[in-house]
């Protein structure tokens, strides 16, 4: 935590950031990631101020253009007045802990924009493409005003499906020649993806990509009345087709609203970070008792036959 962030209370933070005042939204994020001793008291203060952003999230294996088509994606919002947060998720510096593409270079065309916000946050080895901190981080720009919430995950592969867990649209970009349908398949991308987008369309072979998929999809059993996953060609660079997946985007939202399945999607999010919490306490309280006497005990009766390993547990479990 800086100097300045000390000096300000968390409440004046956020009264700031609500006024849409760019440096206090990011000292917000930097306490959240940061995992401040202030973060219990941002989390409080943000709770009632959040629930209105839609959050899209921008998923698919590297190189497909997800930086271009999140750009792209943010001028066509803008055109339509909408205040937009971007939260980039980049691999983690081995050297320095923090985003090894902080600089977010294809973006630079927003970056004087008042009515977008760009962070880059460090996954810092957290599997599943996001930040651990991802969903805190979304709280503040979400109470900041954001009409509209892009997360760009990592592009790690098959363990990136998390972004469906946090997301209340999730956006998989794929490119031809970079693998076909049944190759999306096997990454399980099929299964989370509400709006499926075929980027560099302008390549060969992207009218074949996109059928591969169609034919993919089109196997998946679904219920009656359930979303049926568009997919969409674009070229991000020229962005040819973003309008279309913008659109896209606002229809899924609507059906989210009148199915029900928004309030749904984000109770399980909430469900799934409070236990992610709660297990983060319990690790704490049980490193704690690392060089603890009664762990030691407890040890040496499963050593000697005495107990075993699952009553030692329940019993080192009571005393927490």
């Amino acid at each position: 935590m800086t100097k300045n962030s000390r000096a300000i209370p968390v409440a004046e933070l956020v009264q700031q950031a609500r006024a849409g005042q760019p440096r206090a939204v990011a000292r917000l994020i930097s306490l959240v990631e940061d995992r401040s001793p202030s973060l219990r008291e941002v989390s409080a203060a943000l709770a009632p101020l959040t629930g209105r952003a839609h959050i899209v999230g921008i998923t698919g294996s590297p190189g497909v253009g997800k930086s271009t088509s999140t750009s792209a994606l943010v001028a066509a919002l803008r055109a339509q007045g909408r205040r937009v947060g971007v939260l980039a998720v980049d691999p983690t510096s081995p050297f320095s802990g923090g985003a090894l593409l902080g600089d977010r270079v294809r973006m630079q065309d927003h970056a004087l924009d008042d009515g977008v916000f760009i962070r880059s946050m460090a996954s810092r080895g957290h599997l599943g493409g996001l930040s651990a901190t991802a969903p805190q981080a979304l709280r503040v720009l979400d109470a900041a005003g954001c009409d509209v919430v892009l997360v760009e995950t990592v592009g790690v592969g098959q363990s990136e499906v998390e972004i469906a867990g946090l997301a209340d649209t999730t956006l998989v970009l794929l490119a031809p020649g970079m693998g076909d349908g049944i190759q999306a398949a096997k990454a399980g991308i099929l299964e989370i993806g509400d709006v499926f987008v075929v980027n560099k369309a302008d390549r060969d072979g992207a009218q074949s990509t996109r059928r591969e998929l169609r034919s993919v999809i089109g196997m998946t059993d679904r219920p009656d009345g359930a979303w049926k996953p568009p997919i969409l060609l674009t070229t991000a660079t020229s962005g040819a087709g973003v309008d279309e997946v913008v659109e896209a985007i606002e229809e899924h939202r609507r059906h989210l609203d009148e199915s029900g399945e928004l309030t749904r999607r984000r109770l399980a999010r909430v469900r799934r970070e409070i236990e992610a919490l709660a297990l983060t306490e319990v690790r704490s309280r049980f490193a704690h008792l690392s060089g603890d006497a009664r762990l030691d005990t407890l040890a040496a009766e499963v050593l000697d036959g005495r107990t075993d390993p699952f009553a030692a547990a329940d019993t080192l479990v009571e005393t927490l």
